[in-house]
């Protein structure tokens, strides 16, 4: 469903308005949007359920970051990056429950496995790096790489901003580098 150039002129006003606490634009804007969302996204997914829950999360989005829209820019581009960074993060999510799927059999056969000494000592090691990472680094490394959160998920776990995150995780990485390091000259 495409939606008129006139409609989409009155997106940067409605917004203005919505930003001023006018809840019918508001209400207004996000009943315009939806078909335009359901389009781009439709284009990257095929399962309807997936692409609902794709529109409701660039809806969530747009809600909460709304301030952020300068009225005095063109509307559409804003709306399209947010619409790209959902579908992103649903596909990243999308390929890792896939990659689990794959693995789901391969899985139950080595945790039927009695665990071997040595993943139990690499384990521990594991562990014990972490543990010496200052708390907020060892928190999104474990959100990012332990509960394969993506970086947007993990920034609004920890009500941090994205490139904060990039930021810690960069810094625990580096730190855990030079941990190992310093325990292979030992």
């Amino acid at each position: 469903m495409q939606t008129s150039d006139s409609a989409r002129e009155s997106w940067p006003a409605l917004m203005e308005r919505a930003q001023a606490g006018d809840q019918l634009a508001y209400t207004r804007l996000l009943k315009a949007l939806v078909p335009v969302i359901r389009g781009q996204i439709r284009k990257q997914f095929t399962d309807d359920a997936l692409v609902e829950d794709v529109i409701q999360d660039v809806l969530l989005t747009v809600h909460r970051v709304r301030h952020t829209y300068d009225p005095a820019y063109p509307f559409l581009p804003w709306l399209m990056a947010i619409i790209s960074a959902r579908a992103i993060d649903a596909l990243r999510r999308r390929g890792r429950h896939q990659q689990w799927e794959i693995h789901d059999e391969a899985q139950s056969a080595a945790a039927s496995a009695p665990e071997s000494p040595r993943q139990h000592d690499t384990q521990d090691e594991l562990a014990g790096y972490l543990r010496q990472l200052p708390s907020r680094q060892r928190e999104i490394v474990e959100h990012v790489h332990l509960c394969e959160m993506s970086l947007t998920e993990a920034a609004a776990h920890n009500n941090l901003s994205v490139a904060a995150v990039k930021s810690l995780l960069h810094r625990a990485l580096t730190n855990l580098r030079r941990f190992g390091a310093n325990h292979d000259r030992s």
